[in-house]
This record gives structure tokens, sequence and C-alpha cells, in this order.
């Protein structure tokens, strides 16, 4: 499977924050948005704090702890499968909410939900899910195993280019598990200088890692003082 991770940044490598209401941040929006098109993949996968931030309908409601619930097992919506289009949503608690098994953002097209999550998921989130029409799929214990995550989504739904799109600790999971094939960075011609979340972020719960190297490939500038970085990964 080949992976890009398809970024948005500012000049301080800020990947939220207030620049992106900056006037002079416009023309690198869409330029991340044109480029998007340039790699042909059929999922694109975030975060659980980005899917918070624009794609999931909030966080899931209260649901009962008694009844009868699936067993944890992978689970696949056929009509789902069939939209060959998908977001990717690592949720490794089962916390997120949503309306339907298919979401419609940002002028994109229709892309159907699949769901990455833990053990920690309980199963009447299963049934929550299920109810809605989205499918799941069980990649770890307690943290997210990206390597059985790629393994299930090109064997169960065909997928063999994913996107990566934040946050940076899901960039950072990815990276150091060394499965990033290529880094898209668009560099907006602006500094934030806040406390935002940068293009890569360790977490307390990650395995320790070194740093990781990367290989300039390509530059390009673009109309409005913006930059377009491809780097590869230098894989020892």
């Amino acid at each position: 499977m080949f992976v890009v991770c398809h970024m948005l940044a500012s000049l301080d490598g800020k990947i939220d924050g207030a620049f992106f209401g900056a006037p002079e941040t416009a023309p690198a929006l869409h330029a991340y948005g044109e480029l998007r098109g340039f790699y042909h993949c059929q999922a694109t996968l975030y975060g659980t704090t980005t899917m918070l931030g624009g794609y999931a309908d909030g966080l899931a409601p209260a649901l009962p702890s008694q009844g009868t619930f699936p067993a944890q097992e992978d689970w696949v919506n056929p009509e789902g499968r069939e939209v060959g289009n998908f977001i990717v949503s690592v949720d490794p608690k089962g916390e997120l909410g949503f309306s339907s098994h298919l979401l419609e953002r940002k002028g994109r097209p229709a892309a159907h939900v699949i769901e990455a999550l833990t053990r920690q998921a309980s199963p009447a989130y299963l049934s929550y899910l299920r109810e809605r029409g989205i499918s799941y799929l069980f990649v770890g214990e307690g943290r997210l195993d990206c390597a059985l995550l790629m393994q299930k989504l090109e064997a169960l739904f065909g997928i063999d280019r994913l996107m990566v799109a934040g946050g940076g600790i899901v960039n950072w999971s990815f990276l150091q598990e060394n499965l990033i094939d290529e880094l898209s960075l668009v560099v907006a011609p602006v500094a934030d200088g806040g406390a935002g979340v940068s293009i890569f972020e360790g977490a307390d719960f990650l395995p320790p890692h070194g740093p990781v190297a990367f290989s300039l490939q390509e530059a390009k500038p673009f109309t409005g003082n913006g930059l377009w970085l491809r780097y590869t990964a230098v894989k020892g």
C-alpha cells in the first residue's frame, strides 16, 4: 500500500491555529485542496481530534451498558464498501458520534466512514455504529496498530492508496512504524507562534523513537508565496 502524509502547515510547522484565518493563508488552503487529487487516494485517514474538529457529529451519546451486543469482530457494510471512497476515522476508545455512514464535507465526494477501533471500544458502541451502517475494524488492544490497519483496509476494502492527514500524533504513529512513503507539505507564508499542534507529535502512550530523516524530492512555489514540498522518508 502507498501511504502519503498530506498536510498544510504554517512557517513554524503548526497544522492548526489562528494562521488558518489569515488572508495570506488562503492561496495555500486552495493549493492544499487541489493537490489532494494529485495522489488519487481512495481513503483519507484522520485522528480523533481532527475528526471532532470537522467531520464527526461530536461525541457519541450515552449508550446502554447492558443488552445484546455484537462480538468484538470486524464488520464491513457491503453498501459502504461499494462507495469506493473512504474516510478512515482513528477512534481507539470508540467515542465519536455520527448520523450516517456517509460523510460529505468541504465540497468533496461522499465518503464511507470506517472506524479504526481498539479493544477499548464498548460493545454498545459497536451496535451504535452498525445502526448507522458504519464499518469498523479492530486494529490494536490499547493503541493503534498502523500496519494491521493498512492490511485490513487493503484486504477488506481494496484500498491500496491511503492519505494520512492528521493530527500530529496519528502522523507520527505511522512515521515511527516506517509506513509513510511520502510527505506532501504545503507551507503557508504565515507564522503562527501559538501553541498549536505540529506536523508530527509524540505522545506518552507511544513507544520512544528517535528522529526520522527525509529526502527532498521536489519543491514548487505557487501563487501567494506558498511552497509545496515533497519528501520521502529515509527508511533504515
